[in-house]
């Protein structure tokens, strides 16, 4: 019989492998089958542990998908940060502009019917102020539409005590300001400055003491001195920078008038005190001995017998000093000796240079030309240092007339551990305190009636909005601890009106 497959048929048949069958009997086989076999399932792998040590440069770790880097932002460029975390803001654009608000002039800041007003300070004076480092980062100069200061009854004071210096050549007044955290003691060094530059004063500032005893800035030993005192070139020449640039209108009219042997060969007899500053800016490595130039060029009270000056000889102004933060200069600085020990905050001639104006005055005046030293302590950033806290309470009990042997007087504590050297700075300052020439000022918060003017100041600008009552200015003040100026800002700040 013939089948119908035909040859062609068969071929393209796929061939079965053979089948053994399991019944009992002789074995059949079939030579082909038209059922596609079915596929056998996948072997399981082996567990690594038991395929015995890995192959010839065979990784034992298992391997990881490697993840797509990941895109991160340009760090930022050194000091970045430092500049960012210190940025001075000294405009609002977003306040309102106050009417009627005047600025602060020889005349306002005598003028007792200002009291309690807020008084803008000069355009012109800003950059001036920005150069010797007055304001603070942590100061709310940026929520008005310009700087502005309060007329307090202390500023009054200040302000009387600059115009009499003015008038009685060579009068020297020592003053260290105390106070609670947000009292305004920044401010009142600012209200000060602000007086220097609108009396043409030398004004000279030392506005973080801090960073000069941390270890911070390049240090080595004064050549010469005995005991050993160490110099800082980079401080100095940044004092010099800040004098020579906030005074540059007043030191370009003055010129050398002394003799300065380390310096000779770098003095023209023509050179005027604000290129004598810029030298040391110029040259780091000479600063200090070109800081000790200036200092007694604006000291002279007339020129020098043998002097090869070009100019005539111009009286000198007086001079306003100013450091913020007189605590960091108590105690043991960061700097270590040779021999590995802590180095004193004394010995740095930086820091003795500006401590020694607080000595008593004695034939040789501190100030021969006269001027204001004002050296604040800040609570907000204030190292306790027992010596100097006596010291300044002993001042304090001599100034309110407590005699030295009352039991009233403030009494060392034995077991304390005492600073000799803190406590000699303030020890002949009895006879100060009685003429009036030093005191311990403690700054404290405003009065009801100077509060009530920075509110409404507030409120013209926009920040609060509500209106300005007895009840209001009470209730405020009292939440402000008092009138504490920093207090009442933050509150006045956080004033809004449910519309």
């Amino acid at each position: 019989m013939a089948s119908h497959f035909c040859y062609g048929c068969l071929l393209r048949l796929r061939q079965m492998p053979r089948v053994y069958s399991m019944l009992p009997g002789p074995l059949v086989t079939a030579p082909f089958h038209t059922t596609p076999p079915r596929p056998a399932n996948p072997m399981a792998r082996k567990s690594r542990s038991l395929e015995g040590p890995p192959k010839y440069r065979e990784s034992k770790s298992a391997r990881m998908r490697k993840r797509k880097p990941v895109e991160r932002s340009r760090p930022p460029a050194v000091g970045e940060r430092k500049a960012l975390r210190k940025r001075i803001v000294l405009s609002n654009t977003n306040a309102l502009e106050v009417p009627g608000m005047q600025d602060l002039s020889e005349e306002t800041m005598l003028d007792s019917r200002l009291r309690g007003s807020v008084v803008g300070l000069p355009l012109p004076m800003l950059n001036q102020l920005l150069a010797v480092q007055a304001f603070k980062p942590t100061q709310g100069w940026s929520i008005f539409r310009r700087p502005g200061t309060v007329l307090r009854r202390e500023t009054l004071e200040m302000g009387r005590l600059v115009n009499r210096i003015g008038e009685e050549k060579g009068k020297v007044f020592k003053k260290i300001i105390t106070g609670v955290r947000g009292s305004g003691k920044s401010v009142y060094l600012l209200q000060a400055m602000a007086m220097g530059f609108l009396k043409n004063w030398i004004v000279v500032t030392v506005p973080e003491p801090q960073d000069l005893v941390i270890a911070h800035t390049a240090y080595g030993t004064l050549p010469g001195s005995n005991p050993v005192q160490y110099v800082q070139n980079a401080a100095t020449a940044a004092l010099l920078s800040r004098t020579a640039i906030a005074n540059k209108e007043v030191l370009s009219g003055l010129h050398i008038s002394q003799n300065h042997e380390g310096l000779k060969s770098l003095l023209q007899p023509n050179m005027t005190l604000e290129d004598l500053a810029r030298l040391g800016v110029q040259t780091p490595s000479i600063a200090w001995p070109v800081f000790q130039a200036l200092w007694a060029e604006l000291a002279a009270t007339e020129a020098a017998g043998n002097a090869d000056i070009g100019k005539p000889f111009k009286p000198r102004p007086p001079m306003l000093v100013t450091v913020d933060g007189l605590s960091h200069w108590m105690t043991n600085s960061r700097y270590r000796s040779a021999e590995y020990e802590p180095i004193h905050a004394h010995d740095l001639v930086f820091v003795n240079h500006f401590l020694s104006l607080l000595q008593p005055t004695t034939s040789k005046p501190t100030l021969p030309n006269g001027g204001l030293l004002l050296y604040a302590t800040s609570a907000s950033n204030n190292p306790t240092i027992y010596s100097f806290d006596i010291a300044l309470k002993q001042i304090i009990a001599s100034q309110n007339g407590i005699d030295p042997s009352s039991p009233d007087f403030p009494r060392l504590d034995p077991y304390a551990k005492i600073d000799e050297r803190v406590l000699n700075l303030f020890n002949n300052h009895a006879r100060s305190t009685e003429t009036g020439e030093f005191e311990v000022r403690s700054l404290g918060g405003l009065t009801t009636d100077e509060a009530r003017g920075l509110l409404e100041h507030f409120a013209c600008s926009g920040l609060l909005r509500e209106k300005v009552t007895e009840e209001l200015v009470g209730e405020k003040w009292s939440l402000a601890g008092g009138g504490i100026i920093g207090e009442m800002e933050r509150i006045a700040r956080r004033l809004r009106a449910i519309v």
